[in-house]
């Protein structure tokens, strides 16, 4: 069968406040998404189609360095047709990660559960990847057939680097293209990283976070632009996938405007390589359901995580 045109949004976070608090939401700069947000509310916003698709699935993925919100999500994707794939957390530095991890594999959603991710972002040891309860939280993640999503400013490049060396059999995926500073136009340095990670073939790339890595009030797809041109350039399109970083993205524009810009940055891209960048890397690297023909879609800066 000939696969479905459809989009997957690889990377969307998800929180009931209610239910269970974010206190990264107490920063005065993001009282704007400082409220409950539900897969209706994706299902709602996400209208704008890129390269004539609209919203099929997603990759949910974790806020909280906290097992419980992950077992949260991964009940959630049980209920939720929307959800196709979880990235949760669990902690790898505990000699019990093993257990945590066979544990949430099987409760109530964990067959959902595709990677595992860490906010390495906030960690202040420059080798925090390397440290060796670490590296033995992320042989027990692989060999339970799990990703690492790969969290990480554009001066922790050297920790992904290393990372991708010393673990060639963990796929990996760079989440937010590693925080460009795109706000100051500051790309060298970035670029010359991204380009010795791109050279490990095991690594791919998330397409996203990067209009809140922007000026949030004033950005352009040209400020994008540069940006999207070295990662076609050092990943190639079949190793790029899409994602929203929705509700983060309400803090400079939303989904629908990061998905028009989307739709303009793939004007001269085939077609096969935009079924890479908005379906088929986000399903080969998570495992979500091939679509077939005939399915539809489903409708009824700093602070990027």
């Amino acid at each position: 069968m000939t696969p479905a045109p459809v989009l997957i949004d690889a990377h969307h976070h998800l929180w009931d406040l209610d239910q269970r608090p974010q206190p990264w939401l107490d920063d005065p700069t993001v009282v704007t998404i400082r409220r409950t947000f539900t897969p209706d509310d994706l299902r709602t916003t996400a209208t704008h189609p890129i390269a004539g698709r609209r919203l099929h699935g997603t990759v949910v993925v974790q806020c909280m360095p906290d097992v419980p919100e992950t077992e949260d999500l991964l009940a959630l994707a049980e209920q939720e047709p929307l959800i196709e794939a979880v990235v949760g957390w669990a902690d790898l530095t505990s000699p019990a990660i093993g257990e945590t991890l066979d544990q949430l594999l099987a409760g109530p959603g964990g067959a959902y559960l595709r990677s595992l991710r860490h906010l390495v972002q906030g960690e202040t040891d420059p080798g925090w990847l390397q440290r060796p309860d670490v590296e033995r939280g992320l042989a027990a993640a692989r060999d339970r057939g799990l990703c690492y999503d790969v969290l990480v400013r554009s001066h922790q490049f050297d920790q992904a680097i290393r990372l991708a060396e010393r673990f060639p059999d963990l796929p990996q995926v760079l989440n937010h293209a590693g925080k460009p500073d795109i706000a100051r136009r500051e790309l060298a340095d970035w670029r010359r990283q991204v380009q010795r990670l791109a050279a490990h073939p095991h690594v791919v790339c998330k397409v996203s976070g990067l209009i809140t890595e922007a000026d949030h009030d004033n950005w352009t797809t040209a400020d994008i632009r540069p940006v999207w041109d070295i990662l076609l350039t050092a990943f190639g399109p079949d190793r790029l996938m899409f994602g929203s970083d929705w509700p983060v993205a309400n803090l400079a524009g939303g989904w629908n405007r990061w998905a028009a810009t989307v739709d303009e940055l793939l004007t001269d891209c085939a077609e096969h390589e935009i079924h890479a960048i908005l379906a088929d890397t986000a399903t080969a690297f998570y495992r979500l359901p091939a679509p077939e023909e005939g399915d539809v879609a489903a409708d009824g800066a700093t602070h990027t995580i």
